[in-house]
């Protein structure tokens, strides 16, 4: 079970998404744009990450040629390790606790949003689904005070596709939002 910490981190996003989802347009499912929730309660570093499956496998379709499953593997492996796709300062002494990774493309029951078009053209978009990524990462620092930044450089290197990262934080400062670009990859705290 989250944290509450964590559960309060989702309200605005949930509260958002419900409110596009009202007037008719994709809500957080935007290729390119990825949502992170991130919370520190004393020594626990929590994140959350929900992205379009597009963003870091290319498809969003479920891997039936060999190169498909290659890909799929390969980028499911690379999620396993959040150390690899983040940097935190060493002097933080994080360590990972636990990882937690869903999809429809990892054989998870589908999560799937369906287009709702009302511009007649059924056809062409009829049962089409979106498949998200979500991972989820619980992470224990050492010496938390030293925790000022979280660069995400490493993510936007290894996965060009991500052109955005929308943050909900909830930190030793309050709760803030931010927005995370491969120019500007870097979160504070």
């Amino acid at each position: 079970m989250r944290p509450l910490l964590l559960a309060v981190a989702l309200l605005p996003l949930a509260a958002q998404a419900h409110d596009e989802h009202e007037h008719g347009s994709l809500g957080k499912h935007e290729h390119g744009v990825a949502q992170l929730n991130v919370a520190l309660d004393g020594k626990t570093l929590e994140l959350e990450m929900d992205s379009p499956a597009m963003n870091f496998v290319g498809f969003e379709h479920a891997a039936t040629s060999d190169a498909d499953k290659a890909t799929v593997a390969a980028v499911q492996a690379l999620l396993k390790q959040p150390l690899q796709l983040l940097s935190l300062p060493a002097a933080a002494q994080c360590s990972v606790q636990s990882v937690e990774l869903s999809s429809p493309l990892f054989g998870d029951a589908p999560k799937a949003e369906e287009h709702d078009h009302d511009d007649g053209d059924h056809d062409e978009h009829e049962g089409h689904h979106h498949a998200d990524i979500d991972a989820h990462y619980q992470l224990t620092c050492a010496q938390p005070q030293d925790l000022a930044t979280l660069d995400f450089a490493p993510l936007f290197k290894r996965f060009p596709a991500t052109q955005k990262i929308q943050v909900q934080l909830i930190g030793p400062s309050g709760q803030q939002g931010a927005e995370l670009t491969a120019a500007n990859p870097t979160l504070n705290f």
